[in-house]
């Protein structure tokens, strides 16, 4: 009896997983304008690809979670589809210009922090 109980709360919560709020559909559609206009190069697989390969790419994966539930905020977003790859385990980085590549993680994890500092400034006016 207790595990039928257990296996039906895990059930109903991904039944009731919610959507992304406005505000964090707002924030990665930020996030897929600032990659897409940065000019950078993103290596996914050892192969590295333009920011509107890359672009495209992460929108398919973000379309697939957000069917899955399991896009919630900004930051499961860039865990769950802007770190690395989910078929090789292997982590996506991002190269702009002559700078050495980051992992995407930080990369994506600095654009957020610049978003969202400065929607804090834009509220202060």
């Amino acid at each position: 009896m207790k595990i039928l109980i257990a296996i039906l709360l895990v059930v109903s919560g991904f039944a009731f997983a919610e959507d992304p709020s406005p505000a964090t559909n707002r924030e990665i559609d930020q996030l897929f304008a600032a990659l897409q206009g940065s000019g950078c190069e993103f290596n996914r697989n050892g192969s590295w690809y333009d920011a509107q390969k890359a672009t495209e790419h992460l929108h398919r994966k973000y379309d697939y979670l957000l069917g899955k539930g399991l896009v919630t905020t900004t930051e499961s977003f860039i865990e769950r589809a802007a770190t690395g790859s989910s078929v090789s385990g292997k982590p996506y980085l991002v190269r702009c210009g002559g700078a050495q590549p980051v992992p995407s993680r930080s990369w994506f994890g600095d654009k957020l922090k610049d978003l969202r500092a400065h929607a804090a400034g834009a509220g202060k006016s």
